[in-house]
């Protein structure tokens, strides 16, 4: 990169392309923190709320949402859970077998919002505080002009757009497919209280439902703060490609099928949740409620050039895109930055002449990657029954059936995923058991039997 001269009084300039919750959160963060601020987005502000599918749940679980309070405070009292109520069947017809249920609390809170609205929020913010915003498209010749001319230039635009300039890392990057079908929606119709959803668990409402079918996939449900509807239940399917489920995603062309889709399943293989299920509707207001696809879990080189040699760097999904299984792509993207903002922070208040080399960009991917982003690829591997996985999910899931403490432990590894690193063989997960649970995990895994049937919601008169 090429050295640029900036007077001693003048703001050093960052450029963040990209105007997701990823990109406004950096927006701000650096304007916040004393950074000259260009925003560069594709659309304006009304069409970035109104007329686009939000990009996933995006739940933060506990530990992100400290480091997302270094870039902007708790806004939402809608959409938070402390627990998740978990079932796991098997086979087809009369085959079909419930093997197991549990309902840990989760030993922290999580938080599932819009995040059109998160995005939103901070891009207001960002206006209101002097930021400046530029609405237009951005492509490799004008991404080009852009890092020219700022000091700092940081590619959010997710997991399309321009993250081809960032080469594909090979060694980090363990799949070339994507590993589920997608289908998202957003319902209304039942509230987030004690008596939604109670005969799963005493907290009703007030906790997300994750039911896993073997051969065909899982399913998320959790209490959601929706833009305008305000308190709904957002769905992710995540369809096995090979199962029965993902030729129901094919059928997908708007909200009212997307919900027929998610109908289905719970009256065939979840039926003890169907007449709940039932209940919700579409949200009228709002096209863009649902959301199909699929995610090729990806992670790229950090440092990137354009084609005149200017440094550009890759935030959020463009630097590393997970499945959504396991609620890790939101969380990472936002602790990568305010991990950046707050080094950059340092790095000149400790010398005001510094720039932001290539060198010092990639040393502080590194650090993000062993302090997060190494294993927020591990746990969705995890939650994708990864081979590699096989003895932890044979272990731990049963156990965590049997006792609570070993329930919030593994859902803990939402929140916090480090700990999963220190499991590598049998006798490191039967370890973790036993020092969760208090007591030796042969003891707690000779607890477990099927649970025979689970309890269901009754008909309505």
């Amino acid at each position: 990169m090429a050295e640029r001269n900036r007077g001693s009084d003048a703001r050093p300039s960052v450029a963040v392309v990209g105007a997701g919750v990823t990109g406004t959160s950096a927006a701000l963060g650096f304007l916040d923190a004393g950074f000259d601020v260009t925003l560069y987005s594709d659309r304006d502000r009304e069409s970035l709320r109104d007329k686009v599918p939000p990009t996933g749940v995006g739940v933060l679980f506990g530990s992100s949402r400290d480091w997302d309070a270094q870039i902007i405070d708790d806004l939402y009292e809608v959409g938070n859970t402390t627990g998740i109520s978990v079932r796991l069947s098997s086979g087809e017809g009369a085959e079909r077998v419930d093997v197991l249920e549990f309902n840990p609390d989760y030993g922290y809170v999580a938080q599932a919002v819009d995040l059109r609205l998160r995005a939103d929020d901070r891009l207001g913010r960002f206006l209101e505080r002097g930021g400046h915003f530029q609405v237009e498209a951005v492509d490799p010749d004008r991404l080009d002009e852009i890092a020219a001319a700022s000091d700092l230039t940081l590619v959010a635009t997710g997991k399309g757009g321009l993250a081809s300039f960032f080469p594909v890392d090979d060694e980090r990057t363990h799949y070339r497919r994507p590993q589920r079908r997608l289908l998202q929606v957003t319902l209304t119709g039942l509230d987030h209280g004690p008596d939604t959803f109670a005969y799963r668990a005493a907290e009703g409402g007030r906790q997300s439902l994750f039911n896993l079918d073997s051969d065909n996939g899982e399913i998320f449900v959790g209490p959601f703060l929706h833009k305008d509807a305000g308190a709904t239940w957002s769905f992710i399917v995540f369809a096995k490609p090979d199962g029965a489920w993902a030729p129901l995603i094919d059928t997908v062309t708007d909200a009212a099928s997307a919900r027929q889709a998610i109908v289905d399943i719970f009256d065939t293989w979840f039926p003890a949740d169907a007449p709940a299920i039932h209940e919700l509707r579409v949200i009228e207001s709002d096209p863009y409620s649902w959301l199909t696809g699929g995610v090729t879990p990806t992670v790229r080189k950090p440092v990137g050039t354009t084609r005149n040699g200017h440094v550009v760097a890759a935030i959020g999904d463009t630097a590393i895109a997970v499945d959504p299984v396991a609620g890790q792509g939101a969380q990472n993207s936002l602790i990568q930055v305010a991990e950046l903002v707050r080094a950059a922070k340092t790095r000149l208040d400790d010398d005001p002449s510094a720039t932001f080399t290539a060198q010092w960009l990639t040393d502080e991917f590194e650090k993000h990657w062993e302090r997060r982003g190494r294993a927020a690829v591990e746990v969705t591997r995890l939650y994708l029954g990864d081979p590699d996985y096989a003895t932890h999910l044979e272990l731990a899931f049963p156990a965590a059936a049997v006792n609570t403490d070993v329930a919030s432990a593994q859902f803990g590894l939402l929140s916090d995923p480090n700990p999963l690193l220190t499991l590598g063989d049998r006798d490191d997960v039967l370890g973790f058991i036993s020092a969760v649970a208090g007591e030796p995990a042969d003891d707690v895994l000779g607890r477990f039997e099927p649970v025979g049937s689970f309890g269901s919601r009754a008909v309505p008169a």
